[in-house]
């Protein structure tokens, strides 16, 4: 293991001049990743064509890798496969927690939860039955709208556009206390920092692998079941590799053991083998010590930013044990800004209405950039350089 993130830097390729705070959308392509989808496509698919499920291990691949996201997540060996989109993957994950708490219908979720989360959540509700519903309520009012009317609480652990963490111990306890069971979506903790899925009392757990993750634009998701719900949980999405045994192929569907039993569809094998590149570099570092160096970086970025933009409101909280590993900045021309920042190499995001979201991977940057990106947009603060028509004309992707 190593805590020396100047020698993690170069595993990254990230081009020239460019300081990328957008780890929490894309992450930045490893350095090793090109090599491996190459021999994936030559050597293992070029040459050994459909023989490859068995000789390559394409079929082990989901349980694989899904021991290597669970050791960055706290999660029990065997309990974590991938496969399929994140929105499939909290469809699953939801869909089987409702059914195992028979007589509730609600799902409790909270307004800085990621849309998607919450138009599944819909969805759900309206295949169920009109009793079903979804109850959202602010971030910080989800402990107090616990109660024993609540089936599943369904909480993203890091807020996407503010940065705020909830406390998954506590609001797991409590849900199990009113007799709830829990979804986490870790879409933007997952390699940010720390997460305890089996110490924490998680149900059930999803996530992408394209953020922090490095997988690669839109590579695989992850669910986590926790043991001792795996052989009880059933999938509504019964599909034929969930199955426990695919090739008997039976015309009725029996659930595999454990979480195998939440695959759905065919593995997207390049996109396994890019994320298996990378989890590589992840091997090689502690998230202790990712979350020490991120909050330093956060830490950092928030004093520079308050001292030299003070039309910049603070987003995100100032608490550690509140804060993911992103830093989130208030501006009613919050897009018009970021589009000048990234025509002066500073990429990071917008989120609709005013958020300038920046995310902070220590693998690749460090203070420099940090200094370095802040004095950059003091200037464009300064000279109001965004008040430009190409910085405010919308694109498709914010």
């Amino acid at each position: 293991m190593t805590t020396d993130f100047s020698q993690t830097r170069h595993l990254f390729d990230l081009p020239e001049g460019v300081i990328y705070l957008d780890g929490n959308s894309l992450g930045p392509l490893p350095r090793a990743t090109a090599a491996r989808l190459a021999r994936t496509v030559t050597e293992e698919w070029g040459q050994m064509l459909i023989t490859g499920w068995n000789r390559a291990g394409w079929m082990e691949m989901p349980a694989r890798i899904g021991d290597r996201i669970g050791r960055l997540i706290g999660a029990e060996k065997g309990s974590v496969v991938m496969g399929d989109t994140l929105s499939i993957k909290v469809y699953q994950a939801l869909a089987s927690a409702l059914e195992m708490v028979p007589g509730r219908k609600v799902i409790l979720s909270d307004t800085g939860n990621f849309p998607s989360d919450l138009y599944i959540a819909q969805g759900l509700c309206r295949t169920l039955g009109p009793d079903y519903r979804l109850k959202t309520v602010a971030p910080e009012d989800v402990m107090a709208a616990l109660d024993d009317s609540v089936a599943v609480m369904m909480i993203t652990e890091v807020d996407y556009r503010t940065g705020r963490r909830h406390d998954m111990g506590a609001l797991t306890a409590r849900a199990h206390a009113v007799g709830a069971l829990t979804v986490w979506d870790l879409a933007h903790s997952a390699g940010a920092l720390p997460v305890e899925v089996a110490a924490g009392g998680a149900d059930f757990a999803v996530g992408c692998s394209y953020k922090y993750l490095n997988s690669g634009p839109g590579g695989p998701a992850f669910i986590y079941v926790a043991p001792r719900h795996a052989d009880r949980a059933r999938p509504a999405l019964s599909g034929w590799l969930g199955h426990e045994a695919p090739f008997a192929f039976d015309l009725d569907y029996r659930p595999h053991d454990g979480v195998e039993r939440m695959r759905v569809g065919t593995p997207p094998i390049l996109q396994l083998a890019a994320l298996e590149a990378s989890l590589d570099i992840w091997d090689q570092v502690e998230m202790a010590d990712i979350r020490a160096a991120s909050l330093a970086l956060t830490d950092r970025f928030i004093t520079g930013v308050e001292a030299t933009c003070p039309d910049l409101v603070l987003a995100t909280p100032r608490a550690h044990d509140q804060r993911g590993s992103q830093v989130s900045f208030r501006h009613p021309e919050g897009y018009a800004i970021m589009q000048a920042l990234i025509a002066q190499g500073v990429i990071g995001d917008f989120r609709a209405p005013d958020i300038l979201r920046f995310g902070f991977t220590p693998l690749f940057i460090d203070a420099a950039d940090v200094d370095k990106a802040v004095a950059i947009l003091a200037g464009i603060m300064a000279q109001r350089s965004w008040d430009r028509p190409e910085f405010k004309t919308r694109a498709r992707v914010t």
